[in-house]
């Protein structure tokens, strides 16, 4: 069988598959209703706020922002000034998140996992050089985040995958680190998600992830099932993942909770005139401590 490496074209990497069972035995790359769910949901998101929040940079994320905002008097009442500082939100959290892949350069390559349309790979491209490889069970996502790569002159280097992070296809340890960015709250099992990321990360690389958790308790049930409908997803708590990577072979290192570096965003973001139920959920989550924002990086052990 010929080899395959990272920098053969996508087709070689993953080719699309139907939904449903492959014809050569394969697992698809949407295999589950659920998965079919979810990208039918991020497919028609074509119109959304994620994207009118990245209409300048072209830079869009699909997910939140930590830091502050002016709260002076008079301060950001108008809508554009509203949207323009919760993009600077969503920014800075992509940094933070970046700052623990710091050491990384043009030599090494990330897989992004839920990639989405691009904005966390663009941005981990252009502060640290690395090759970047983002997935999504989104066609449509696949597409616009390849047209942005062409426009931003990077589709040499970022390039974007029909696949399935459960089941990449990819050759192991090949990578020198993977991400997530606010995404594993879609996979139920997370520790079949951390496993496929420790077979393709090489030995002493990383993985690093930013999402928000559930408390351990099972306070707040009403919260949490209320974003979890909103979103399609289901929550899982800190415990939960902290064992996920250690039955994986991953060892965390940095564990940071910024509940304080979350609210914010959701509070600014509720005086948009694009707002609606969900930013109360989330404050009243972090002011009830039912939710957590947690930042984690963790290092690939063994062979």
């Amino acid at each position: 069988m010929r080899k395959v490496s990272l920098n053969s074209p996508a087709s070689e990497l993953n080719p699309p598959e139907p939904e449903g069972n492959a014809p050569d035995g394969r697992r698809a790359v949407i295999d589950t209703e659920y998965e079919r769910e979810v990208a039918r949901m991020y497919d028609e998101k074509q119109n959304d706020f994620n994207l009118l929040l990245g209409k300048e940079t072209n830079l869009v994320h699909h997910h939140f922002g930590i830091g502050d905002f002016d709260r002076s008097p008079g301060a950001l009442q108008d809508e554009s000034a509203i949207q323009r500082r919760l993009h600077e939100l969503e920014n800075a959290q992509t940094e933070r998140l970046l700052d623990l892949l710091d050491g990384l350069g043009p030599e090494h390559r990330i897989f992004d996992g839920g990639s989405g349309r691009g904005g966390t790979a663009f941005m981990a491209h252009e502060r640290l050089g690395c090759s970047v490889d983002g997935a999504t069970i989104s066609q449509y996502q696949r597409g616009f985040a390849e047209r942005s790569a062409h426009e931003r002159g990077c589709a040499d280097k970022v390039r974007f995958h029909f696949m399935n992070m459960l089941r990449t296809g990819l050759p192991t340890a090949t990578v020198d680190a993977a991400l997530t960015n606010e995404v594993t709250m879609y996979v139920s099992d997370l520790t079949a998600l951390f496993r496929e990321f420790a077979r393709i990360v090489k030995p002493g690389g990383r993985y690093v992830f930013a999402t928000w958790a559930v408390d351990e308790s099972g306070s707040g049930d009403e919260i949490i099932s209320a974003i979890d409908r909103h979103y399609a997803c289901t929550m899982h708590t800190r415990g939960a993942y902290l064992r996920a990577l250690l039955e994986s072979g991953f060892v965390p290192y940095h564990v940071a909770q910024m509940d304080e570096d979350a609210l914010p965003y959701w509070e600014l973001r509720g005086r948009s005139e694009h707002s609606d139920t969900i930013e109360k959920l989330f404050i009243d989550g972090y002011d009830t401590s039912t939710i957590a924002y947690l930042m984690v990086a963790a290092e690939r052990i063994g062979p």
